[in-house]
């Protein structure tokens, strides 16, 4: 199914978070799920709830339906909201942000994320045009190539956005 195949990549990562060491830390975390938009990035049938038969095979209900514009535009606007709320929730600004490593979806995404948050292109790590979207594991990626790189140096503030099925919206801000 072309029109989704490039939300199905393959990718890993992990990070060792420990209380003490290393001087990094989490300034906060914020976490949302809305499960009313689930109907915009499903898969009708499958598991226990529509198990597979031939009926379900005959149909195509084993093939993902998303309702790609609509959830673009609730994409940018939850990863930037969820940015605000713990922003406030820190007593910081988007000034205050050295690094933006966001989910990687897809280009458009994250331009428009970075246009609404008024933050500059080169202040957001980008990886998308080399790598695709490896789903859960794209910002471990990016921010592994940026402090390859030398991008990323001591004290930066990072802040980790991102947007999934579900819905699902959250956003963690380190001081490196």
């Amino acid at each position: 199914d072309r029109s989704i195949c490039v939300l199905l990549a393959d990718g890993a990562g992990a990070a060792v978070v420990s209380p003490e060491g290393g001087g990094g830390r989490i300034l906060g975390s914020r976490l949302h799920a809305d499960g009313t938009y689930a109907e915009l990035l499903w898969l009708p049938a499958g598991g226990t709830k529509m198990p597979a038969s031939h009926e379900t095979v005959d149909k195509r209900l084993h093939y993902y339906i998303m309702k790609g514009n609509e959830l673009f535009k609730i994409a940018v606007k939850s990863m930037a909201d969820v940015t605000r709320e713990l922003l406030e929730e820190v007593g910081l600004s988007e000034k205050d942000i050295d690094w933006i490593i966001p989910h990687q979806a897809n280009i458009r995404i994250l331009q428009s994320l970075a246009k609404r948050l008024r933050v500059s292109w080169d202040r957001v790590v980008v990886n998308i045009e080399r790598y695709g979207n490896t789903s859960a594991a794209s910002i471990p990626l990016a921010w592994d190539e940026a402090l390859k790189d030398g991008r990323i140096k001591r004290g930066d503030r990072l802040l980790l956005v991102s947007f999934g099925g579900g819905l699902t919206w959250s956003a963690i801000l380190v001081e490196w």
